[in-house]
């Protein structure tokens, strides 16, 4: 198989992951997993693996061959796993789950080599641009940043008490950060470094985004600048996107039916891909909010979609 220059894959409450040719809408290959469902998936920067996180497991697949067994399954977690992220050149892996813990995991060594105790089910979890601090939000709606160097909790935040965070974005170069939550609001702060690597919070901006959920928030990317976006996937069945500015309202994506629960941006942000309750995912124009591409297949809710059309990362 040669390699496209952008994978696009997605997974459903099917038990199947899908990847899908993005300008044809055509799917060229499916995964079945039939062990549970998956909850996230995440292209390693080097386009080579698909992380599945699932319940209990993580299971790393091949992109660039039809193998439909994983390469390697990462076993430790308890409980569902709700994010999974890798380091910038791939060395290693970030994962949180509804044990209540966030692991680090070498992906050129057996087992998890660090392991930090939130305390409550870890519902989303970021890696600061710097590489450094992982960044955790649980179901108790407590933030804390990790950090890696001093291998401790450098500080902890509770926007609103027992009101879970359901996902956290980082600003590409580190200026901001974004909590949304299960009232359908967003908490943004401007990230300060502090006199040691320690982040500090300042607050910015409450922003009340959706009546329902929101299932994901993320901010855009680098290639973007210089606009700066926010989008927010909610359960009222809309996306919409945020000025960064001023958090105003650009514009609203409709077409799903049912909820939405996940979103990615193209590498320059000219594109937003987004996964669904109603089984299909959809690709959007960030410039006219157009409709430009269903991808139907699934048959059931689909939960997570990861994009890379990207260059490798450099470090």
């Amino acid at each position: 198989m040669t390699q496209p220059s952008v994978i696009l894959a997605t997974a459903s409450y099917d038990h199947t992951i899908r990847f899908w040719e993005a300008k044809s809408g055509r799917c060229y290959r499916t995964i079945q997993y039939p062990e549970s469902h998956v909850n996230r998936l995440e292209i390693t920067p080097d386009k080579s693996y698909l992380a599945a996180a699932g319940n209990p497991h993580i299971r790393l697949f091949d992109v660039n061959s039809n193998t439909p067994q994983p390469l390697a399954s990462f076993e430790s977690h308890t409980n569902n796993v709700m994010a999974v992220g890798f380091q910038c050149d791939g060395k290693w892996m970030y994962s949180g789950s509804e044990d209540g813990t966030v692991k680090i995991w070498d992906l050129r060594a057996p087992g998890c080599q660090r392991e930090y105790e939130s305390r409550a089910a870890v519902n989303t979890v970021v890696l600061h641009p710097n590489q450094t601090e992982l960044i955790s939000g649980d179901q108790n709606g407590n933030i804390r940043v990790w950090d890696l160097t001093a291998n401790s909790c450098s500080c902890e935040l509770v926007p609103e008490v027992d009101t879970a965070v359901r996902s956290l974005t980082v600003m590409w170069d580190g200026s901001l950060v974004v909590a949304a939550n299960n009232r359908g609001t967003c908490y943004v702060w401007r990230l300060l470094q502090g006199t040691q690597t320690m982040t500090n919070f300042e607050p910015l901006h409450k922003l009340q985004a959706h009546d329902g959920y929101i299932l994901k928030c993320l901010l855009s990317p680098e290639l973007c600048d210089p606009n700066r976006y926010l989008a927010t996937a909610s359960s009222d069945g809309t996306v919409r996107i945020w000025n960064v500015g001023g958090f105003t309202l650009e514009k609203t994506l409709t077409g799903h039916q049912r909820w939405v629960w996940d979103c990615v941006f193209s590498v320059d942000g000219a594109f937003l891909i987004t996964a669904s309750s109603d089984s299909t995912a959809r690709l959007w124009s960030m410039e006219t909010g157009e409709n430009l591409k269903v991808y139907q297949g699934h048959h059931k809710a689909t939960i997570c979609c990861a994009l890379h059309d990207g260059a490798e990362p450099s470090c």
